[in-house]
């Protein structure tokens, strides 16, 4: 497959681009060349880029955060153009937020700690925000941002004398190249429009 790598120069395009093509797959740098774009850039680039990709027919992968896809669900529609975006690419993160849910039903309350490298601009991070959405009642996010941090997320739940923590941590962007792969695999064969998280294709 031909790929257009939006942000192949980034933290965590750098860490993608080696495993795509170990795959088996071609980065080319045209979008008139690419079978998909993939776009891992900042919130205030994607959505041109997104634009962009579906107005030449270019099924989209996205793992850019800060944004909001469904403003382009009914374009993407119209043109009848597969949009996959995860907050997530990890596949252990998607367990994670599986298992809050289901505990969630068994334990009363909860909050979401999620801590990124002090260059992630938007907080509350996009897995958390999909997380409490999985959660009843509005659960509490608290955001870190440090160095020496990449992606890290618990939810804890606290019932009547128990905590119980769920806990993902990334320690290396390649941890996202798994999830990606299967996104790839998976896209061509979407519904047109916008599909929203990992869970909606394993």
């Amino acid at each position: 497959m031909r790929i257009l790598l939006n942000g192949r120069g980034g933290k965590v395009g750098s860490a993608l681009a080696p495993a795509l093509e170990r795959a088996g797959h071609e980065l080319v740098d045209d979008l008139a060349a690419a079978d998909v774009m993939v776009d891992f850039t900042a919130p205030e680039a994607v959505e041109a880029n997104v634009r962009a990709a579906v107005e030449a027919g270019v099924p989209c992968v996205v793992g850019t955060t800060g944004w909001d896809p469904a403003a382009l669900d009914a374009f993407a529609r119209e043109r009848g153009v597969a949009l996959f975006v995860a907050p997530n690419f990890a596949l252990g993160a998607v367990l994670m937020m599986r298992f809050a849910a289901e505990a969630a039903q068994y334990l009363p309350r909860a909050e979401i700690v999620e801590l990124h490298a002090e260059t992630k601009r938007d907080a509350p991070s996009g897995t958390a925000k999909a997380t409490a959405a999985l959660l009843p009642g509005d659960t509490p996010i608290h955001s870190v941002r440090l160095p020496g941090l990449v992606a890290h997320q618990e939810v804890l739940l606290g019932g009547e004398g128990q905590v119980l923590t769920i806990r993902h941590d990334t320690t290396s962007r390649e941890a996202f190249a798994p999830g990606v792969l299967l996104a790839l695999e998976r896209v061509t064969s979407l519904a047109a429009g916008v599909t929203l998280g990992l869970d909606a294709i394993l």
